[in-house]
């Protein structure tokens, strides 16, 4: 049996303004602050001996190693990031961004976000615009039907709302 796994899909690479901040306010934790107090931490500990054995030497190098992985993440990651702050030309279609309530047939409402793939955790209501639901809402109008396949059968939705946050630029 081979070890070949396929790379994963390809995730879209549109960020909120908020959500740029808090991958470089990340980024820049990692690298000026933990970073330097974890080697600190490694090189007290390679400097007591037996390494081989040395549980803090050990632990410290794993976390540096998990460290530079998210560093080399982020860093290829905002390298191709389009910020997007401005609403789109047609605000009453979803659109990265939007802000988008809906209403299933029996009367229930879900209010979402469609954001990047990066910040969809961070964001409340927040989901990525490469989620199927996302990608059924994006380019549809106000009181469209939409239908998605989902794991327990399709569900149907009609779009009740559309706004677009007024993105604060800094």
């Amino acid at each position: 049996m081979s070890r070949y796994r396929p790379p994963p899909p390809r995730s879209s690479k549109y960020v909120t303004p908020a959500g740029e901040r808090r991958l470089r306010a990340e980024l820049d934790e990692l690298w000026r602050v933990e970073r330097p107090r974890v080697t600190t931490a490694v090189a007290a500990a390679a400097a007591q001996g037996d390494r081989s054995e040395n549980a803090e030497y050990i632990y410290g190098k794993r976390r540096l190693r998990e460290i530079d992985a998210r560093v080399r993440h982020l860093r290829k990651r905002l390298e191709g990031m389009v910020v997007v702050s401005a609403p789109p030309s047609d605000p009453r279609r979803v659109f990265f961004g939007a802000r988008v309530t809906l209403e299933t047939p029996s009367g229930e409402t879900f209010n979402y976000r469609v954001v990047g793939p990066d910040e969809f955790d961070h964001e409340p209501g927040g989901i990525s615009m490469d989620a199927p639901l996302a990608r059924a809402l994006l380019g549809k109008a106000l009181d469209s039907d939409v239908s998605v396949a989902l794991a327990g059968g399709e569900q149907s939705y009609t779009i009740v709302a559309i706004e677009y946050p007024v993105v604060e630029v800094t």
